[in-house]
């Protein structure tokens, strides 16, 4: 790739997301001087974000321009041959994707995004896995709060767990706690899922494994979680976590694929995660938090309702206040257990919005490290396929995230 014109093309620059990923990329400094662009279909709003990064005295490298509609083939073409890695931001990515992830495969260009469609995903694996696998090309959905803090947390706790056990990590639950708003690309991506029945496709805990068939038992175990309970690993009641149906297919398929590495997780491995209530009322906070997502589940379900909250929530391009941005964080606990009971604990955190702030530093860290930590990367030089966050980039992913702000700790 020594040819490529970028380092890294950053699609979507102009939605709400993608211009705080713009300005982050400007503002990064970096050991050696990042060759970038920022990439979209609207030239006069990318000339426009450009000008307001080159009036931003924090700005230490600015961006090229790349135009390309996710409809022109050619534009998208030369757009994924231009560039080592591209990282894109504009969803819903089973409508404008698929153009993106498919030159991308073409041109041996490492990809990253922020999805949280795993059906559309699965749709990815089907078409592309065996061929990016075989060039070492290695395409990361996920790359954002979906679902990193789970993926690269279970990875961490596991190896924890074998090196300082010496034994196998047999489960991880993941316990979440936050607070940030949505923005309306992230709204009109999962209204989307509904509108097409992926969200139905999506049910499936396995759907995102290579392995088409799992025994019943692996299939209750999986189940996604419905109500309330008392859980005795953290002393206190959880409900089920809002991303949990997509964060856990994706630490699924991690270790399904560590497994086909030949450096499993353990055996059975198990993975879920909740809502974590502390007191006063934690029982009543869980309840009612179970309540409102079955709730919220039956009003998406109906095409009426869907489009009257269209009304009300943020649009494409629109999102949450830097107040309220600025007010949002994240905690997020991961607990591995031993077949004989004992445990181990990581913590990902971050003081910020977790879709709106967290996101964006997850991704373009996550795309750095795909330019420029080659030979650290986990299966370097040769391995590739539609990957997960902990397969592609790993532990890698750690002291760039420490240093973009968030705490990482392990421990027991």
């Amino acid at each position: 790739m020594a040819e490529r014109t970028f380092d890294l093309v950053l699609y979507g620059a102009t939605g709400f997301v993608g211009r705080r990923a713009a300005a982050y990329l400007a503002e990064r400094r970096m050991r050696r001087k990042l060759r970038w662009a920022i990439a979209g279909r609207d030239a006069g709003k990318l000339v426009a974000l450009r000008d307001e990064l080159a009036g931003d005295p924090a700005a230490v490298a600015l961006p090229a321009i790349v135009i390309a509609d996710s409809s022109d083939a050619a534009a998208v073409e030369a757009m994924a041959a231009s560039t080592r890695v591209l990282i894109t931001t504009a969803g819903p990515f089973a409508l404008f994707g698929d153009a993106i992830v498919d030159a991308c495969v073409q041109h041996r260009t490492h990809y990253a995004d922020i999805t949280g469609e795993t059906a559309w995903v699965k749709r990815v694996i089907d078409r592309h896995h065996t061929r990016a696998a075989r060039d070492g090309t290695r395409i990361v959905p996920f790359c954002g709060f979906d679902s990193v803090p789970s993926d690269l947390g279970t990875l961490l706790v596991v190896r924890h767990v074998e090196q300082t056990f010496g034994v196998s990590c047999v489960e991880v639950r993941g316990y979440f706690r936050m607070m940030g708003g949505f923005n309306g690309g992230t709204l009109a991506s999962n209204a989307h899922r509904y509108e097409t029945g992926e969200v139905e496709a999506g049910r499936n805990p396995f759907l995102l494994n290579p392995r088409a068939r799992h025994s019943t038992s692996e299939l209750l175990n999986a189940q996604d979680p419905r109500g309330a309970r008392y859980d005795e690993l953290v002393g206190t009641w959880v409900a089920p976590f809002i991303m949990g149906p997509i964060n856990s297919r994706v630490v699924r398929r991690s270790a399904a694929l560590n497994a086909a590495y030949r450096t499993p997780y353990g055996p059975g491995f198990r993975y879920q995660e909740y809502t974590k209530f502390g007191p006063p009322l934690a029982a009543a906070k869980a309840t009612a938090m179970a309540a409102a997502m079955r709730g919220f589940e039956r009003v998406m379900e109906q095409g009426t309702a869907r489009a009257l909250l269209g009304k009300v929530l943020p649009k494409p391009g629109e999102g949450p206040s830097e107040a309220s941005m600025a007010s949002g964080w994240f905690k997020t606990d991961l607990i591995g257990r031993t077949a004989d009971g004992r445990t181990a604990r990581a913590r990902i955190a971050y003081a910020g919005d977790p879709g709106n702030r967290a996101t964006l530093r997850i991704l373009c860290e996550g795309g750095l490290a795909l330019a420029f930590d080659g030979s650290k990367l986990p299966g370097a030089p040769r391995r590739g396929g539609v990957l997960t966050p902990a397969t592609a980039i790993g532990e890698t992913l750690v002291p760039r995230l420490r240093a973009a702000g968030f705490e990482i700790s392990i421990g027991r």
